[in-house]
């Protein structure tokens, strides 16, 4: 058996002794936790948008506006719950349960602190630990798109499936490099244990793994289709995107979901980047600040830290277009991943076996090439510029250009001068 010690790290078998209430209990106050986190997050980002953009925010319900969330609680249910006729019912109302039951999941591994003592019992404060566990989140992350694809494709809205499929591509995409930037974190903490990669970080936090860590900040902001990234809701092309046909409860749990994945992305960079619910310096020269409940605040504060900055990136930037969205993740952070991942273990196999040639010439050999494709595909973008800039300054002096290019603008159709002509004549009317 398991002996529990007050204030240590957690490790997996202290998960072998957890006793049943206990386990509902945990679950019962992370369900708390995130519903309470989501609701301050509906206000927060209200009233910190309405300050970047000069307008007050919500400031009627409550003071400052408190009771908003409240209020859009209430409101939701009473909505007029709508069923397009052409939709394919049953998936049409299992679709937001797909995609809110694994956001609530994901966040099951994540450690709030040490060992801690409940009613007496010595326990992590923790809901469950694998050998695997931020495999699970990632399982959860492709779980919750299922919600999404099947949302778009049941409502028989080509703009729903229009945006569910571009949620699919996306979640992909930028999944791949999630999962690339995670390995430099596993292969210096030796573990995918969550509590294990809590206690690595014991005297250094993995944030200076810098490359690893601004890679996962760009994919947890693909994954959870949030500004600049939200092309799944794109409202100038799709009207909303996947969600365009849902009312009601079943368009809160979507609503719920983003949230709740967001909070699930920042709880765990906190997790593998910042240190987990250690205490930051100068505060971790306090004997205390790494034993009972206070680790819980300083991992609440990381949480919050990271959330503002969705909130910020939402306030600030611009949409971005979907071929930029898919080249940022297939052309920049999946090859970025791949070169940071082969130096780490380049590090880590010298660290062990000096004598060791071969991954030297494996990984030298990989970053040669890897830097050929990079100067290749530079190389090609500024010839295709350059042939584009050519052929329109060929057009703009009635030249033919050197290949077909768009005309800019339609002065003749088929030999008819379209200024003059009516618009039978042009169509053939």
């Amino acid at each position: 058996m398991t002996t529990h010690v007050l204030g240590a790290d957690p490790t997996l078998g202290d998960f072998n002794t957890l006793i049943p209430w206990m386990v509902l209990l945990k679950v019962a106050f992370v369900f708390v936790f995130l519903l309470l986190v989501t609701m301050f997050m509906i206000w927060f980002e209200r009233r910190v948008i309405g300050r970047m953009q000069n307008r007050p925010g919500p400031n009627r319900a409550g003071p400052f506006g408190l009771l908003q969330p409240i209020a859009d609680a209430l409101k939701l249910p009473l909505k007029e719950d709508i069923i397009p006729t052409t939709a394919d019912k049953a998936i049409f109302v299992l679709a937001p349960v797909l995609s809110a039951v694994p956001a609530f999941i994901g966040i099951s591994i994540i450690p709030f602190g040490p060992i801690v003592s409940i009613f007496h019992h010595h326990t992590p404060l923790q809901v469950s630990d694998l050998p695997v566990a931020v495999l699970l989140i990632l399982a959860m992350s492709s779980m919750g798109v299922y919600g999404i694809v099947l949302a778009g494709w049941a409502s028989g809205s080509p703009y729903s499936l229009l945006g569910a499929l571009r949620s699919a591509a996306q979640v992909i995409s930028y999944e791949i490099a999630m999962g690339l930037a995670f390995v430099a974190v596993f292969l210096v903490a030796g573990s995918l244990s969550t509590s294990a990669i809590v206690s690595a970080q014991q005297h250094e936090w993995f944030i200076y793994l810098v490359p690893s860590f601004i890679i996962y900040l760009f994919t947890m902001v693909g994954e959870t289709n949030r500004l600049p990234f939200d092309l799944p809701e794109g409202e100038g092309e799709l009207v909303a995107g996947y969600h365009t046909e849902y009312a009601s409860m079943k368009f809160a749990m979507f609503y719920l979901a983003e949230y709740i994945n967001m909070t699930t992305v920042s709880a765990l960079a906190t997790t593998l980047f910042l240190g987990g619910w250690r205490a930051p310096w100068p505060l971790s020269l306090w004997s205390g600040a790494n034993s009972g409940w206070w680790p819980m605040l300083w991992f609440v504060i990381k949480v919050m830290i990271l959330l503002f900055g969705f909130v910020w990136l939402r306030g600030t930037l611009p949409r971005v277009r979907y071929d930029q969205l898919m080249s940022i993740g297939w052309k920049v952070l999946i090859p970025g991943s791949i070169v940071w991942i082969l130096m780490i273990a380049t590090v880590r196999a010298y660290r062990l076996d000096t004598r060791n040639t071969v991954p030297y010439w494996v990984g030298g050999i990989t970053l040669v090439i890897l830097l050929g494709l990079v100067l290749m595909w530079d190389a090609s973008a500024q010839r295709k510029a350059a042939d584009f800039e050519t052929g329109r300054a060929h057009a703009a002096g009635g030249e033919n250009p050197p290949f077909p290019v768009p005309p800019l603008d339609l002065p003749h159709y088929h030999g008819i001068d379209v200024e003059t002509a009516s618009t039978k004549e042009v169509t053939g009317g």
